[in-house]
This record gives structure tokens, sequence and C-alpha cells, in this order.
């Protein structure tokens, strides 16, 4: 099936000023609820990683995890939670990171990684950057590298993906949206 992001775009619902005010918070879960949508987000995804060279996925909390956890099966990878502080259940390594709405924190079991592991992180968008940018710290923490970090959505006007790149870290998005973008 060929990818068609425009599809993709219209499955994509704009809320506006959630959670505050002057915020568009992009919805993905109209398009999770399109099985023809999910599955050409998750071939596109699958066709890109199939001979990618690296050893585990990540996922990053909460919506990362529908992606993740369809290409760690796909790519027969292991998968990596990283989760909102308080939701692990065994000894953590933790990472703070500025959001779009204040201050929070990551963490991943501190066992998940071994150094030399490379992991691909997967979440539904990139807006500021901050929650891959936390996840990429633990990865980096564990001694292990962080393949590329990708999603559904860039906002490129938040400069996630920036940070990112300056940060040494390749980004792959399906689509992007302008913050005015309905």
């Amino acid at each position: 099936m060929i990818f068609d992001e425009f599809s993709i775009k219209t499955l994509i619902r704009p809320v506006v000023d959630f959670p505050s005010p002057g915020v568009i918070f992009r919805d993905i879960t109209p398009l999770l609820q399109s099985p023809k949508a999910l599955r050409m987000v998750a071939d596109s995804l699958v066709q890109r990683y199939v001979e990618s060279d690296f050893s585990h996925i990540g996922a990053l909390d909460a919506r990362g995890f529908i992606i993740g956890s369809i290409l760690a099966y796909e790519l027969n990878r292991p998968l990596i939670l990283f989760r909102k502080q308080g939701k692990l259940p065994a000894d953590v390594l933790t990472e703070s990171y500025r959001t779009e709405y204040g201050e929070a924190f990551l963490e991943v079991h501190a066992d998940s990684l071994c150094e030399g592991d490379s992991v691909l992180l997967i979440d539904d968008l990139i807006a500021t950057g901050g929650t891959f940018i936390a996840a990429a710290q633990l990865v980096r923490r564990m001694g292990a590298q962080v393949y590329e970090a990708a999603a559904v959505i860039d906002l490129p006007e938040l400069g996630g993906s920036c940070k990112l790149q300056d940060m040494g870290i390749p980004t792959f998005t399906l689509t992007a949206f302008g913050l005015n973008d309905r």
C-alpha cells in the first residue's frame, strides 16, 4: 500500500485550546480508529526500518506505545518502554525535561539496555523535543545510542526536530503541521 500523506493528515484531529489556551493539540485517535490509515502508517514505518541496523525499539509514553508495539512485532525487535514518572515497577533511571506545558519526568527500567545497543525511538509527534531528548539521555546513560527518532507528526515550528538533529540524532516523520494548520 502506498502511503498517502494527505489522507493521514485528514485523520489527525486538531483540538484547539487543549490542554491550554492557544495550543492546537494534534489528536491521532481518528487515525488509530481507521484500520486503513493505521495500516498505512505501520507499513510505511516497517518499510523504512525493515533492513535497518538497530537492536531495540524505544516507545515513548503513551501514544508511542501503540506504534512502537506494532513495529517491535513486525521487525522482531525488543520493545523498551519510556514511561511517565512512577509507572514502572522495578529499578529505574529518571530524566527531567521541559514540555510545552511545564516540567515532567521520564523513566525507563535501568536494565533495559546494554552498552553497544542501538535504539529507534518512536512517538506520535515531535513538538519541542523534550520527551525524545529525555529518552535519548536515558539511552546514553545506559551506554547505548539512539539510531533515530521517528514519529507520525512533526511540528517543526516548535523546534524539536532541530534540537534532536543538533544532538546528532536523525529524525523521521511521516507528516508535518505548521502552528496554524487546521
